[in-house]
């Protein structure tokens, strides 16, 4: 369990940490409690998950509460190895099941922005949560 709150001494990470936290934690209230101009959970559900997943239902709340939960996590700098992992192989999903195959850039419905977080997120899984963050904390 200590590799998981393991952080490198460094404020670095603070504002990668309040950001992805921050996006993460919006995109997955979208999809989970319905908020801000989000379908809710039972409706995002319902849909067909990327790369043909089975069962659908299951890995499309995966993905929600991974980027809710993963997001507030990643906030405080709670187990942020862990949640940035997730929210990194949630990414990879966006990237290759989801834009793809509409290109790199954003306004054309690519893969820009997820790969930007997909970075943020490997950046915190190598270097932890850092000073500002419960991890830092924990291992004191």
């Amino acid at each position: 369990m200590a590799s998981l709150t393991a952080t490198i001494p460094t404020w670095m990470t603070l504002p990668i940490r309040l950001v992805l936290g921050s996006i993460m934690f919006a995109h997955g209230a979208q999809k989970v409690l319905g908020l801000w101009g989000g379908r809710g959970f039972t409706a995002w559900i319902a849909t067909v998950a990327p790369l043909n997943l089975r069962p659908s239902g299951f890995w499309l709340a995966a993905a929600a509460l991974t980027e809710f939960i993963g997001g507030a996590m990643v906030f405080v700098g709670f187990y942020t190895r862990a949640a940035a992992f997730l929210i990194c192989c949630n990414m990879l999903v966006a990237i290759f099941g989801v834009h793809w195959g509409s290109g790199f850039f954003l306004s054309n419905g690519g893969y820009e922005f997820a790969l930007s977080v997909f970075g943020m997120a490997l950046a915190l899984v190598i270097g932890g949560g850092g000073n500002a963050s419960i991890d830092a904390s924990m291992g004191r």
